[in-house]
């Protein structure tokens, strides 16, 4: 069976990688995700991604005395408005503050993607630009309300509520929701692993 590792609790990053045919085990790791001081958004999501690799890679080996015998993928995602990084909401108000930020706009989604397998590692950073609607404070207040903003980077997930958000997207719809399809396919082939077994089929 085609197996994967997945550096990630993530369960939307387990859902696409499952619905592609991989059986996936998670190995995530934590790693401190604070921004250095004028890091570019795109090398601080790759910065992200490779660290989480790093982790991950190391819990493995320290536990198992060798190294994975399948891929190990990790992705960080985060959401840019004028040049300002837009985490995880530590706080309602903090959510609010972001869905207002992002309220009719266009805004930028960076999702990067790092796999190891067999000694070799493959990074990629992939860009998607998303236009929001106009909010009402009705509108922000009543998502906040529902939960769905507070574990989410920018304060909304576009597969779910914040959806109905959305004017517009350019780029991937996976890459927004975490894990870029089409890049993190293109990697494994590049590094010799097996596609996924839909295509075999």
């Amino acid at each position: 069976m085609n197996t994967l590792y997945l550096g990630s609790n993530s369960p939307r990053r387990m859902e696409i990688l499952t619905q592609l045919g991989y059986r996936v085990v998670k190995l995530p790791a934590d790693i401190n995700e604070t921004v250095r001081q004028n890091e570019d958004p795109a090398r601080y999501v790759q910065r992200m991604a490779e660290e989480k690799n790093r982790t991950a890679l190391t819990l493995f080996c320290e536990t198992n005395g060798t190294m994975p015998d399948f891929p190990l993928i990790t992705a960080d995602t985060c959401v840019v408005s004028d040049g300002i990084i837009l985490g995880k909401p530590h706080s309602q108000a903090e959510a609010i503050e972001f869905l207002n930020r992002l309220s009719g706009k266009q805004h930028t989604v960076l999702t990067a993607v790092c796999i190891h397998y067999r000694g070799n590692a493959e990074n990629r950073v992939q860009t998607n630009r998303v236009v929001f609607k106009p909010l009402s404070s009705e509108e922000i207040s009543a998502y906040v309300q529902s939960g769905e903003p507070m574990d989410k980077a920018g304060a909304y997930a576009v597969q779910g509520i914040g959806g109905i958000f959305i004017q517009s997207i350019e780029g991937s719809f996976s890459g927004i929701m975490g894990l870029p399809v089409y890049e993190t396919v293109s990697m494994l082939q590049d590094l010799g692993y097996r596609t996924p077994p839909f295509i075999r089929a």
